[in-house]
């Protein structure tokens, strides 16, 4: 295509705005934190800057000069780098809005159970969204890319005026040295920067096909990435200190319970023991009263703040639910709480609608369904991810929601960006790549964009890569957790055959994607080759006769 053929965005400001509202979704607010509580704070945050600038500002800086250079939505600009990379993006695009669609319809309730009114509210959902797509994506980004802010930013302020705040904040920013040797938190950091930044989706891709042909999409890269990261700490921070407050809570019911306990116990006066020398009493008594203290067995709990920081909230619901119970012990409850479930509704709007209108863009690029109007094809992705989205709302929703999660999003996302940077510096070369970055911008990338692509980025993917099929395989049945209503609480479970199988399928499709696109062009060039000869053949006999 000619350079100037294609429209362009009014201006870099409204293609930055595009892609921070396509970048900053309920990933930052819900994921991140939840990765950090699981891998020990700090312990995440370590691996989780490396990989930023390993992996996640090489990869946006690659992607958008591919879209910028080529002109195309991801499948067009793949297939223009090499016919037999059409495949690459095509299996991750359907799974951002199936991942949306959980996000919104997720409340976890003790017992496990959902009811109608989450498949009600995934018909409203693409309903709305539907509608949305029949106007300006770009209005609506200017609300989506700023709002989520100031909400979080009220919220800070409300956080840190909770008593403990401070505990939760600590223990964000407190490294489990340990998890720097776990591989699983270097993949999880990974995905995560993938995931955030939309990498591999090709959405990127689409969005810099608009871009006049010597935008600075470099400057872009870097702006961007940097907003993502960091607004992914300071929800994290947000959160964080909200989980203060609730561990403190806990800590001190913990404390309460004990000293009533020692109150009834050893018959003492109401003022003689509070919280903050319950535990000190602990060891008075014991000392003075060996036996009866003895007696009491498993009435005294251990209370442990560090404990409660620790096992506090749980899951993948840690910013749901943490959020919901911090909510009802906050004064006017009903104003925090539509403004955090608004947010998460604004988070996601962005991120979807950025979503659909990349795959129109990449579907309208190849000229499938050409004489179908942009909102009705709108329209029917919307269908299509609606009834994607209807298992997620079933009471499973939870387990099926994370087999994906686990066994889908991540594999696939090292898979296909390995792909995507090896292609471009071994197969498109790196020299000419170069040379593509310097056509557009002046100049050439920078020595540190060179290493990465060429040697760092490819080798470090390829190892994180080949432990995750390592590790499945070593592992032996899949497991999950699982709500046990006896126990009141989660065990460890193992997938049913039919899981087991799924999961299978899942991973053999991440895989699979390319080689059977690139089979399919080569059979489909074999074709052609074969009616040509034929042809030529055949021409040839006519003019001998």
């Amino acid at each position: 295509m000619e350079k100037d053929a294609r429209p362009n965005w009014d201006s870099p400001w409204q293609f930055l705005l595009v892609c921070i509202s396509y970048a900053i979704g309920v990933g930052n607010v819900w994921r991140f934190p939840y990765l950090c509580q699981m891998h020990g704070g700090g312990g995440f945050l370590i691996p989780y800057l490396l990989m930023l600038f390993l992996e996640g500002v090489p990869l946006f800086y690659m992607e958008l000069a591919i879209g910028q250079k080529m002109r195309l939505g991801s499948i067009g600009a793949w297939s223009a780098i090499n016919p037999y990379l059409g495949g690459v993006g095509t299996y991750l695009k359907p799974y951002r809005p199936i991942h949306w669609t959980w996000k919104l319809q997720f409340s976890e309730e003790k017992n496990g159970v959902k009811d109608l009114r989450h498949l009600t509210e995934l018909l409203l959902h693409w309903t709305d969204r539907m509608k949305m797509l029949f106007g300006s994506v770009v209005q609506v980004v200017y609300f989506t890319a700023t709002f989520p802010y100031v909400v979080l930013v009220i919220y800070l302020i409300r956080g840190l005026t909770l008593p403990g705040a401070i505990h939760g904040i600590t223990y964000m920013f407190t490294p489990k040295m340990e998890e720097l040797a776990n591989p699983t938190a270097w993949i999880n950091a990974a995905t995560q920067i993938f995931f955030s930044l939309g990498l591999g989706l090709g959405s990127l891709i689409a969005f810099s096909s608009y871009n006049d042909y010597n935008n600075n999409f470099e400057r872009q890269s870097i702006i961007v990435t940097l907003i993502n990261s960091g607004t992914s700490i300071f929800a994290s921070i947000v959160t964080f200190s909200i989980y203060g407050f609730k561990a403190t809570v806990n800590y001190e019911n913990c404390l309460e319970r004990t000293r009533i306990v020692l109150l009834n116990t050893f018959n003492l006066a109401e003022d003689t023991i509070n919280k903050n020398n319950v535990l000190d009493w602990i060891k008075i008594l014991n000392s003075t009263y060996p036996e009866q203290f003895a007696e009491l067995g498993n009435q005294l709990e251990t209370c442990d703040l560090n404990d409660e920081l620790d096992t506090a909230v749980e899951g993948v619901g840690l910013a749901f639910i943490l959020y919901s119970e911090a909510i009802q012990n906050m004064p006017l409850p009903q104003i925090w709480s539509v403004l955090y479930f608004f947010m998460l509704l604004i988070l996601g709007l962005g991120s979807i609608l950025s979503t659909v209108s990349a795959i129109t863009t990449s579907l309208q690029d190849l000229k499938i369904l050409s004489k179908v109007s942009t909102e009705v094809l709108n329209g029917i992705l919307c269908l299509i991810f609606l009834l994607f989205g209807l298992p997620f709302t079933t009471p499973s929703g939870n387990y099926w929601f994370t087999l994906f999660n686990e066994y889908g999003a991540s594999l696939a996302m090292l898979f296909v960006v390995l792909i995507e940077i090896v292609m471009v510096s071994y197969l498109y070369g790196i020299k000419r790549f170069e040379k593509d970055i310097e056509d557009m911008l002046g100049h050439r990338p920078n020595w540190y964009l060179k290493i990465m692509w060429m040697a760092v980025s490819p080798l470090l993917l390829m190892f994180l890569f080949i432990f995750y099929i390592v590790n499945y395989i070593r592992g032996g049945t899949p497991t999950y957790q699982a709500w046990d209503k006896e126990l009141g609480k989660t065990v460890v479970a193992d997938y049913p055959v039919f899981g087991q199988v799924f999961i299978a399928i899942l991973l053999v499709s991440v895989i699979s994607c390319v080689p059977l696109t690139a089979l399919h062009v080569y059979c489909m060039n074999r074709k052609r080759s074969s009616s040509i000869k034929n042809s030529q053949l055949e021409c040839a006999a006519a003019i001998k006769f």
